[in-house]
């Protein structure tokens, strides 16, 4: 099958060719797609005399290419609607009849220059599918974010992850404004469901088929928390969708020498330990280590329980029954990985019984509490 995706070098078009090629590679899972494709890509500095082959040759076009911020208004007549109409055109001289996308806007809807020109190319396109009888397909969307999406241009979203991310200002005029956005990969996985024939149409539209509605404030609330998660080591919410996806487009803002942060280690003679991840209804995740000969622990708990993975050296956990004098012993190694639960009431420790440190990773279904550690020291 041979795709022709102008705009290729734009944010969906981008992100649309990358699972392409996966498809192409047998990387990607889920679709009914062969995997012999051709991609066309078209964008602004493509030789224009190739669009003739292209268009010659198509099987199904993509025509994600627009204007969005031209230097002058008559540009967007030109980029929306002059374009469309000469891609048309190509198609139309080839007879070829193939299916045809466009990505419009939820501002063809609107009286301003930029829904003008979409609306314009929406009509050209519905006029081109009665008159030849191809397939066309009009997606008209809403904001759409994720990865590789231009700040400072376009989307509020990519501007506000890549200013927190670089330390940079925001100017939020309005809190309250309420958005509905879509996010790229939901807009990719129904752009790939639309060329295998199965697209999310109503009447002469179509749509993906999942939107995300918040306010302005709440989406810049997330990102400055998704900095802060760094300090206070606090993960947010992922069960919730809006949140997932905007947390790994936030990632992808990161300046590159900026991947990595510290963590507060603390450190004695008995060796270290580090809290890791913090989450208010799924607890946390720390790393202790041992140093040799050392015993950690002597203590237990009414509610707090935890679970313990030792992934280098060796050693063993010890655990009493707060009223009892029988000690259980359950001997571990970063050689065979696996998870000692800490049942509460037994009081318990851990000792390294190697010659090097002892890396344990620490779960505790409740973030510590200063105020109410429920931690009560006690010999096992």
């Amino acid at each position: 099958m041979n795709i022709l995706i102008t705009g290729a070098k734009g944010f969906i078009g981008k992100n649309l060719i990358a699972e392409l090629n996966n498809i192409k590679e047998g990387k990607a899972k889920g679709y009914h797609l062969k995997p012999e494709l051709t991609l066309f890509e078209y964008d602004m500095d493509t030789d224009p005399s190739l669009l003739d082959g292209y268009c010659k040759d198509a099987d199904f076009v993509f025509h994600l290419a627009g204007v969005n911020r031209p230097k002058e208004q008559s540009e967007f007549m030109e980029g929306n609607f002059g374009f469309t109409s000469l891609l048309l055109d190509r198609l139309k001289k080839h007879g070829n009849n193939c299916s045809v996308m466009i990505s419009s806007s939820i501002q063809a809807e609107l009286d301003n220059p930029y829904g003008i020109s979409k609306k314009a190319g929406e009509d050209l396109l519905l006029d081109y599918g009665r008159e030849t009888g191809s397939n066309v397909l009009i997606y008209r969307f809403p904001n759409v974010f994720g990865k590789w999406c231009r700040p400072n241009y376009n989307s509020a979203v990519a501007t506000f992850c890549h200013n927190v991310a670089h330390d940079l200002p925001l100017q939020v005029n309005d809190r309250s404004v309420n958005m509905t956005l879509v996010y790229i990969d939901d807009v990719v996985k129904e752009l790939i469901a639309a060329l295998e024939g199965n697209p999310n149409k109503s009447g002469e539209f179509c749509k993906v088929p999942v939107e995300h509605k918040i306010t302005l404030g709440e989406i810049v609330d997330l990102i400055y928390s998704f900095k802060e998660s760094r300090k206070n080591l606090l993960v947010s919410d992922l069960s919730d969708p809006f949140t997932k996806k905007l947390y790994s487009t936030y990632l992808s803002y990161l300046p590159e020498d900026r991947f990595s942060y510290p963590l507060k280690m603390n450190v004695d003679e008995r060796g270290s330990f580090t809290e890791f991840l913090k989450s208010n209804d799924r607890g946390q995740v720390s790393v202790n280590i041992s140093k040799p000969g050392i015993t950690k622990g002597q203590h237990w708990h009414h509610t707090k329980n935890e679970k313990f993975l030792v992934v280098s050296g060796k050693g063993v956990i010890r655990f009493r029954k707060i009223d009892e004098e029988k000690v259980h012993e359950y001997f571990v190694s970063g050689e065979k990985l696996e998870v000692v639960d800490i049942p509460v009431g037994y009081t318990h420790n851990i000792e390294n019984l190697g010659e090097t440190d002892m890396v344990t990773v620490m779960w505790v279904n409740e973030v510590f509490d200063p105020e109410r550690p429920d931690t009560y020291f006690l010999s096992v």
